[in-house]
């Protein structure tokens, strides 16, 4: 065989690769690369070292925004994405997102690749942001569409903040910079012993130390939870510490380790004025002095109102001069009643089981009323008696180990929020 013949049949093999180039090693030696290596570059034909070659099409992006009137099929065919591909992406996205739910100012951001067969874009990834903890995406397979949710990693950061009641809480909290969010979950955690429109005065104070959510760049995406708060209401001071224990359950504790939530709370509701107390009264429709059997809390319609306690509903639906009505049964003791309202959160009916917190209503003005209001009772053995008098049970109490775990939490919950009070102080006296 002709030297330049050997070569060409490298070259040939060389260009298809494969099982072809390892048959070839079993008959020629490693020692004989270097020489063929050079005398196929010189032999081979321009047109093999050009098809060798094929140019990769990078990947285009493209940024589109949802108009107002628009909807996500248009916004992706005024691209330039076909009608059937954006309705398979859309379809796929159905598993994961309601496309109803998006709002004009949406962004999308669009990845298309370069189809091996033609120059034409191809949609591989649509991806956006419902919101700023999420992030959805559908991506193309090989049977079409892929839809998928990512939560984005927030970072928490600590914030800290004090203040002087003058005229009120909320103005003293808005001034010293407290947000809303934080402000609500401090009124809901004090409200087991607080009532917050008869016991704060002129001069009371408070504090709290609470979680600011950043995203990856620094912004701040949510408000996290409280992580220790103290009010001072007529001398008395009353800390509050986040703390979980040994088998992953978080409450609040107050300075003896005992948790502060009670079985049933005194308000509940957040940001209502106590309008009407528990006695004796001139009735505002009937004209003439009656007993008024529970306490009347005036807010705006469809304020939320919350379950007292854990337990179950004994009766829901509208009731007399009580207009929509619900009765928690909480246990053999104690119920709660809750009246006026305007509807009832969805999903409950007698023996629905419902806990603390849970919203199960909104502030209304159905039955014998002169505005809206929650009418609001607690029964002792089915008899009303004086919500803001009545000796709540308490919760737990940590003992031993666990109080020792605690207290050293507590500790460096109080480090903490004085490093970061200091650090305020600092950041105001430069400005």
């Amino acid at each position: 065989m002709a030297g330049r013949d050997l070569v060409s049949i490298v070259t040939v093999l060389a260009i298809l690769g494969g099982t072809a180039g390892y048959l070839l090693s079993d008959h020629y030696s490693t020692a004989d690369d270097t020489a063929l290596s050079a005398s196929a570059a010189e032999s081979l034909p321009e047109n093999v070292t050009e098809t060798a070659s094929i140019p990769v099409q990078p990947a285009r992006r493209e940024t589109v925004v949802l108009e107002q009137g628009s909807n996500l099929m248009a916004a992706l065919t005024s691209t330039g994405v076909e009608r059937n591909t954006a309705y398979s992406a859309i379809e796929a996205l159905r598993d994961v997102y309601n496309p109803r739910k998006l709002r004009a100012g949406q962004k999308f951001e669009l990845v298309y690749s370069a189809d091996a067969q033609d120059s034409d874009d191809l949609l591989d990834v649509l991806s956006f942001q419902p919101d700023p903890e999420t992030i959805v995406s559908v991506s193309r397979t090989d049977d079409g569409f892929d839809a998928a949710t990512d939560k984005v990693e927030l970072t928490p950061a600590e914030n800290a903040a004090a203040g002087t009641i003058q005229q009120s809480l909320f103005l003293a909290a808005e001034n010293n910079g407290v947000p809303v969010p934080v402000l609500m979950e401090m009124i809901e955690l004090y409200s087991y012993e607080v009532d917050f429109q008869r016991d704060i005065q002129p001069g009371d104070s408070f504090e709290v130390m609470y979680e600011q959510l950043n995203n990856d760049a620094g912004e701040r995406v949510r408000y996290g939870d409280i992580l220790y708060a103290s009010m001072t209401l007529s001398g008395n001071e009353v800390r509050l510490y986040s703390y979980t224990d040994s088998n992953g359950d978080t409450d609040f504790y107050n300075q003896k380790g005992e948790s502060y939530r009670r079985a049933l709370m005194r308000t509940p509701i957040n940001g209502a004025r106590l309008s009407s107390g528990y006695g004796a009264r001139r009735h505002p429709v009937l004209g003439y002095t009656k007993m008024h059997k529970g306490v009347d809390f005036a807010a705006p319609p469809g304020t939320p109102i919350f379950a007292a306690g854990n337990g179950t509903i004994a009766r829901i639906g509208p009731f007399s001069s009580y207009g929509n009505y619900i009765r928690i049964r909480h246990n053999d003791s104690y119920s709660t009643a809750y009246a006026h309202m305007r509807g009832f959160a969805k999903g409950l009916h007698q023996g629905s089981r419902v806990k603390q917190g849970d919203v199960i209503g909104y502030v209304g003005a159905t039955g014998r009323v002169t505005g809206p209001h929650l009418h609001y009772e607690i029964l002792k053995d089915n008899v009303q008696v004086n919500p803001i008098k009545v000796r709540m049970p308490s919760g737990k109490k940590l003992k031993d180990k666990e109080l020792e775990r605690f207290i050293a939490s507590a500790n460096m919950r109080r480090k903490q929020y004085a490093e970061l009070s200091l650090k305020n102080r600092k950041i105001a006296s430069a400005d």
